[in-house]
């Protein structure tokens, strides 16, 4: 991304911009590998702000896609969890705090959180200032962790490597435990 970025430099806010779209309406993909090229690329605040703009508009987007397109599937039996209820019946201040809160969770998926909201009752002006105004500090969060990593030298970023691999494993092993 940060070669695209380079190689269209007059078109890089612009692919950004589309890029962070497409990951928001996929709603599976992270969007760490993104706000790391716009860093390298345009600077951290500079970076910061073409990101920030990129996942707001993105899930603006991604909201009223699914809206369109899943509200059908309000009433499906997964959509029934006892942790997903609360935000797929709010509307109004209660939604916007929900949409907030869940926001400010950096390993929270956006995706999710967009999903639900958009099926359920809570209208697109209220996701839209609680969603933006949320990823601010995760975002920054975000930015600031990905600032480090590419300042880090190699011996950080291998320290980083293998630690992020023990725990992985570690969890995995937890998780595989409590199916058998």
């Amino acid at each position: 991304m940060i070669d695209v970025l380079h190689t269209y430099s007059e078109a890089a806010y612009l692919l950004s911009l589309l890029a962070n779209l497409a990951v928001s309406v996929l709603g599976v993909v992270p969007s760490a590998f993104l706000t790391a090229a716009n860093l390298a690329v345009f600077g951290f605040w500079p970076g910061f702000w073409i990101s920030f703009a990129g996942e707001a508009l993105g899930a603006v987007v991604s909201f009223i896609l699914y809206r369109k397109g899943f509200r059908r599937l309000r009433e499906t039996t997964w959509l029934s969890h006892p942790n997903v209820k609360p935000l797929l019946h709010a509307s109004g201040k209660e939604a916007f705090w929900l949409v907030f809160s869940l926001r400010l969770l950096p390993l929270m998926p956006s995706g999710a959180v967009t999903f639900v909201a958009a099926i359920g009752r809570t209208s697109l002006p209220v996701f839209a200032a609680a969603s933006s105004l949320g990823k601010l500090p995760a975002l920054w969060m975000e930015a600031y962790a990905v600032h480090q990593l590419l300042r880090a030298t190699w011996q950080g970023k291998l320290i980083l490597a293998v630690l992020s691999a023990v725990i992985f494993l570690f969890v995995w092993r937890k998780i595989r435990r409590k199916a058998e």
